[in-house]
């Protein structure tokens, strides 16, 4: 994972973002953090529904996931013996859309269409304002780009003028 991290704010909780392959990964733990936050992240895994959400995510963008060992997960979801954890997951299966980490920032982080889908098991207000609150920050993020690629051309523009004129004195010759 990069070092750059970004953050939100849902329900007076601070969630960091983390990019990974230009791709936006949304910490779980965060969303859960006081709350026996790896319970209740493991538990959402149990779910049948959510098992069957996982691999599908990964067979649409993962060509290297393993889907023999999903059907495996699949099979035993939701019965009261069975137990998910991400690193098993990830393990086994070769999935890319849950990541942990340990130390500064660690947690479980999750690519954001699957840490939407884990905002709306806490609850379809949380997910609703996950959503929002994620969108703000790439709203944010595109206008400092747009900011920053106006002053660089703007730069470009001026620079243009001066070394054409200084081309146009000290190279080309008068005729």
């Amino acid at each position: 994972m990069t070092a750059k991290m970004k953050k939100i704010e849902v329900e007076e909780k601070l969630i960091f973002i983390t990019s990974v392959n230009d791709e936006d990964y949304i910490c779980l733990t965060d969303m859960v953090r006081e709350e026996e936050g790896s319970d209740h992240i493991r538990n959402w895994m149990r779910n049948r529904n959510t098992v069957e959400f996982l691999g599908l995510w990964e067979q649409l963008y993962n060509p290297n996931f393993k889907t023999v060992e999903f059907d495996t997960f699949k099979k035993q979801a939701g019965l009261n013996s069975f137990n998910l954890t991400p690193k098993k997951w990830t393990e086994h299966t070769h999935a890319i859309g849950i990541l942990s980490k340990r130390g500064r920032y660690g947690g479980t982080y999750a690519h954001k269409d699957i840490a939407f889908e884990f905002g709306a098991w806490i609850s379809p207000m949380f997910k609703l304002l996950l959503i929002k609150e994620f969108q703000r920050l790439k709203e944010i993020e595109s206008n400092q780009f747009n900011l920053e690629w106006d002053v660089k051309r703007i730069l470009s523009k001026a620079n243009y003028t001066i070394h054409t004129d200084a081309i146009k004195k000290h190279v080309i010759p008068e005729l």
